[in-house]
C-alpha cells in the first residue's frame, strides 16, 4: 500500500469512527430526553391522582435591578388544596403577608399586613382559577403549573430540550434532577424518588429578561390524603380591611413595587 493510500485509509476510518460516535451521542441524547420526560410524566400522574394535598415551602426570587445589583427576596408559605376546586395558599416575606382562598365560587386575595383584600366571583376548578388570575387579573401564581390537574400537558408542549441530570438530594430526600428548556425560560425540577414522586425543588429562570431573574421554590413538608388535614376554605377577611380590585392589591406579587428590575420601563 502506498503512503497516500495508507493516509486515505486512516482518514476514512477516522471519519467513520467520528460518524459512529456522533450517532451514538445522538441516540444517548434522545434516550436522555425520553427518560427526563418519562420521569416528569410519572410525577405529573402522581400529583393528578391526589385529591388532597398540603405542603410547606420556602421561595426565593433573584433579580437584577435597574442599577445592575443582584438581589434575592425570600418568603415562606403553605398550600392546601382539595381537588377539583378548593385551594388556600399563603406567603409571608419581608414585604408582604398574603393569602389566596378559593372555595369553588369566590377567589379572595388578602393582603394581611396592608389591610386590603380583593375578591373575584367565578365558579370553576383550580385549573380555571390559575388561568383567570394569570390572564384576566395579571396575578400569576408562581409554580402554579405544578398544582394543576395535569402538569405534564401544561408544561411539556413548550419544551424544546430535556435532560436527566441524575440524582440530587433536597432536604435529605434523594431526587431525580431534570432540566428543561423552552423559548422563554429554563427550568429545573428535583422529584422525590420512590412511591411518592412529589416536587422537592423547582427553579424557573427567565432567559429573555435582562438579568435572567430566577424563581425557586423548595418544598419542606409534603402530605396527601387524610394526612393533608381538613380546611373549610372559608376566607377570613381582617376587620376593617379595605376592598380593592384584584389588580390593585399592593405587593401581592413576589416582587414588591419598590424594586425596579433591569429592563423595566
Amino acid at each position: 500500500m502506498t503512503r497516500r493510500a495508507a493516509m486515505f485509509t486512516r482518514w476514512t476510518r477516522a471519519v467513520a469512527i467520528g460518524a459512529a460516535g456522533a450517532l451514538m451521542m445522538s441516540a444517548a441524547a434522545r434516550a436522555d430526553e425520553g427518560q427526563a420526560k418519562a420521569l416528569f410524566k410519572t410525577m405529573s400522574d402522581y400529583l393528578a391522582a391526589q385529591n388532597a394535598i398540603s405542603l410547606d415551602y420556602d421561595s426565593y426570587l433573584e433579580i437584577v435591578t435597574s442599577q445592575e445589583q443582584k438581589l434575592g427576596l425570600a418568603s415562606s408559605g403553605t398550600v392546601t388544596l382539595n381537588r377539583p376546586n378548593k385551594i388556600r395558599a399563603t406567603r409571608t416575606g419581608g414585604f408582604a403577608n398574603v393569602e389566596l382562598v378559593f372555595d369553588g365560587k369566590t377567589a379572595s386575595l388578602i393582603g394581611k399586613n396592608a389591610n386590603f383584600y380583593a375578591q373575584a366571583e367565578g365558579p370553576g376548578t383550580i385549573d380555571q382559577l390559575v388561568e383567570e388570575l394569570r390572564d384576566k387579573y395579571h396575578r400569576p401564581l408562581p409554580a402554579a403549573d405544578l398544582l394543576m390537574s395535569n402538569p405534564y400537558d401544561q408544561l411539556m408542549p413548550l419544551v424544546k430540550d430535556a435532560k436527566d441530570l441524575g440524582s440530587g438530594v433536597i432536604g435529605g430526600v434523594e431526587c431525580d434532577h431534570l432540566a428543561f428548556r423552552t423559548e422563554e425560560v429554563d427550568w429545573q425540577i428535583w422529584i422525590a424518588q420512590g412511591a411518592r414522586p412529589y416536587p422537592c425543588r423547582y427553579v424557573i429562570t427567565s432567559t429573555k429578561i435582562p438579568g435572567s431573574p430566577q424563581y425557586t421554590i423548595v418544598v419542606r413538608t409534603w402530605k396527601t390524603g387524610a394526612d393533608a388535614g381538613s380546611d373549610s376554605f372559608k376566607a377570613e377577611i381582617p376587620s376593617g380591611a379595605q376592598k380593592v380590585g384584584p389588580t390593585e392589591l399592593a405587593d401581592f406579587d413576589e416582587l414588591p413595587g419598590i424594586f425596579t428590575p433591569a429592563g423595566a420601563k
